[in-house]
C-alpha cells in the first residue's frame, strides 16, 4: 500500500485570505470537531500504549517522549506538567525535542532530518529496558524520531507513538503506534492544527491514566501537587476542608504543617 501523508492533503478550503474573520473562526472550528471523534476512534490503541507505560513505571522505569517541532514541544509540555500536577519527581516523565532546549522557541534548522542524534538523546539519560519511549510525529515520517525507535527496538525498549498518518513509517517501526487520522488541516500541511490538538489530547489521556492508576489522584483530587503558588495552596486547603469535613482555618493550619495534602489527610486520619 502507497503511504499517503493525509496532513498534507490540500484543505478542505481555498481562498481562505477572502474570508471574513468569523468565517475563518467558524471553518477552523468545523474542523476542529472532528479531533475528538479521531481521538475516540484510536481509544484501542492508546490503552494498549499505556498499560505498558503504567507496568514499566511501575518497578522504575520513566517515560520519554521524543519529537520535533510543534510535535517535541507538546511532549514537553506534558512532560513538564507532570511533577507540579502530580508531585513526582521531574526524572519520571522526560520530553525530548529535535534541536535541543534552543528548539522549544525556535525552529533548528534541519534538526528533524537526523538520523542519529535521536538515539544520542536518549542515551544521555541512560535509557533502559524499564523505561518506554513514545515517539511523536503527526506526519509519522520524522527521521530524528524514527531512527530514535529503531534503536530502541533494537536495544529491548519499549517504544510507542503518537502520528495523525494511517500505516506511516513511524507506526511501522512503533511497538504501540498511535493513529490519530484528523484528515487535511485548514491550512494545507498546518500540522500545528488539528494534529497537534490530537496529540495534546493523547498526551493527556497517556500522562493522566498513568498518575492516576500510580496512586497520585485521590477521588478525584490531585492530592500530590505542588503548592508553588496562591491558587493551588488555596485549592489544597478547600481540598482538605471537604475530605475531612473540617474548617478552612483548620484545614489551612494542617496544609501549614504538612506542605503536602496528601501527608496531611494521612496524619488527620491517623491523629497525629
Amino acid at each position: 500500500m502507497t503511504f499517503i501523508k493525509t496532513t498534507e492533503q490540500d484543505s478542505n478550503y481555498n481562498h481562505l485570505e477572502k474570508m471574513t474573520v468569523n468565517e475563518l473562526l467558524v471553518n477552523i472550528n468545523n474542523e476542529d470537531t472532528a479531533v475528538p471523534i479521531a481521538v475516540k476512534n484510536a481509544i484501542p490503541q492508546i490503552e494498549s500504549l499505556i498499560e505498558q507505560v503504567i507496568s514499566k513505571l511501575k518497578i522504575g522505569g520513566r517515560l520519554f517522549y521524543i519529537g520535533a517541532g510543534t510535535s517535541g514541544r507538546l511532549g514537553i509540555l506534558d512532560a513538564s506538567e507532570c511533577p507540579p500536577t502530580f508531585g513526582v519527581t521531574h526524572d519520571l516523565v522526560i520530553g525530548l525535542i529535535a534541536g535541543g532546549d534552543t528548539a522549544i522557541r525556535k525552529a533548528v534548522e534541519f534538526a528533524e532530518d537526523s538520523t542519529t542524534q535521536g538515539w544520542e538523546d536518549l542515551k544521555a539519560y541512560n535509557v533502559s529496558t524499564n523505561d518506554v519511549v513514545i515517539g511523536i510525529a503527526a506526519s509519522g515520517t520524522t527521521p530524528y524520531v524514527i531512527a530514535a525507535l529503531e534503536n530502541c527496538n533494537d536495544n529491548g525498549i519499549i517504544t510507542g507513538c503518537i502520528t495523525c498518518n494511517k500505516k506511516s513509517p513511524l507506526s511501522q517501526i512503533s511497538q504501540y503506534p498511535i493513529e490519530v487520522i484528523v484528515g487535511p488541516e485548514f491550512v494545507t500541511g498546518s500540522s500545528r492544527m488539528k494534529a497537534g490538538t490530537a496529540q495534546k489530547l493523547v498526551l493527556n489521556m497517556i500522562s493522566t491514566a498513568t498518575m492516576i492508576k500510580l496512586d497520585k489522584v485521590k477521588g478525584n483530587k490531585m492530592v500530590d501537587m505542588q503548592l508553588s503558588n496562591n491558587k493551588l495552596v488555596d485549592r489544597g486547603i478547600k481540598m482538605l476542608a471537604k475530605e475531612l469535613s473540617i474548617s478552612y482555618e483548620d484545614a489551612q493550619s494542617l496544609l501549614e504543617k504538612y506542605k503536602n495534602v496528601r501527608a496531611a489527610i494521612q496524619n488527620y486520619n491517623y491523629g497525629y
